[in-house]
């Protein structure tokens, strides 16, 4: 074949490729304004699942470049910058949640049961992808909600546990924190990082707490309470230590570079219900939660994991 006929062959296939998805294109058009005005209802959910396909395809491959990256240059996850690492933290979290869903339709004709779950319980089963914006704030309000419940039983472990501290001063100190946070008020950073030196030991290191008071810890970080006890306080660590490493690396970025979107999502992973703070609270709040954080060394992860709850609790 001549050189001409070759260029020819392949310019026309591409016109025919590009008519081809031109014409898909006006007919999804149609269809998806055919939806909007005859099932508005149906058409945020399918234009919801569309955007979530979209985000959770451009998101793997994202990952994938990460994972390049730390390959080949021999990187940890601790040595990434923040936003990198937050990534691969929330996406593991996400693959993690959809595996129950994905072993569900493994069976054959299960698809149709699976859509029904999902349509019925979308907090529990879908990951944020394939949330609708409204329903974004409702299941964080509402996880927020589950958490909270826990945060009087670890104020209240930690009061109990003041009581057998062998250090008389600090012990009264670590008592008055305990019950001003129980009367309503926020402590200060400074005070919290006065009674450091009782979360490295027992009663209060993150391996002499009481069980009790793990679990509570552990829900309060969205973990399963129902573990035995060298695997709640295995995954507590781990996940506490985790934050730590976002912090400094959150530091080094600097808070005036995160969106208003990453300044939410921060606050609500550290503890603090953000949904409906505008962007210069979260930021302040997260002002504060460095100045402890990046400061304490990671035997004292306890008071950190504690202090999600004593600087949340009480804030306006």
């Amino acid at each position: 074949r001549s050189p001409g006929f070759c260029l020819s062959t392949k310019a026309g296939s591409r016109s025919v490729l590009a008519a081809l998805a031109s014409k898909v294109k006006r007919i999804n058009g149609r269809y998806e304004r055919f939806l909007e005005r005859t099932f508005p209802r149906f058409y945020v959910l399918y234009a919801t699942f569309t955007k979530g396909i979209q985000a959770l395809f451009l998101e793997v491959k994202e990952i994938r470049k990460i994972k390049s990256k730390m390959s080949h240059q021999r990187l940890s996850v601790q040595q990434l910058p923040y936003r990198e690492m937050e990534r691969l933290r929330q996406f593991r979290r996400d693959v993690i949640k959809a595996i129950p869903i994905g072993v569900i339709a493994i069976p054959p004709f299960a698809n149709f049961l699976v859509i029904v779950l999902m349509y019925f319980f979308p907090r529990q089963l879908l990951i944020r992808y394939f949330w609708t914006p409204s329903q974004q704030v409702e299941f964080l309000d509402a996880y927020d909600a589950i958490r909270r419940d826990s945060y009087p039983d670890v104020v209240e472990s930690l009061a109990l546990a003041a009581r057998s501290l062998p250090e008389p001063q600090l012990q009264k100190r670590l008592q008055e924190l305990c019950a001003e946070v129980q009367r309503g008020s926020q402590p200060r950073v400074a005070e919290l990082y006065a009674v450091r030196s009782l979360f490295s030991g027992s009663p209060l290191g993150l391996n002499k707490l009481q069980v009790s008071h793990v679990r509570a810890l552990s829900r309060v970080l969205f973990l399963t309470p129902h573990l035995p006890a060298f695997f709640l306080r295995h995954r507590l660590r781990s996940h506490v230590l985790e934050i730590r490493h976002l912090d400094r690396a959150m530091l080094r970025l600097g808070l005036g570079q995160l969106s208003e979107e990453e300044l939410k999502a921060a606050c609500y992973l550290r503890g603090l219900n953000s949904t409906h703070l505008g962007m210069s609270e979260c930021r302040a709040w997260l002002e504060q939660w460095l100045g402890l954080s990046c400061k304490l060394q990671a035997s004292e992860a306890s008071l950190l994991a504690n202090s999600m709850v004593l600087l949340s609790l009480n804030y306006v």
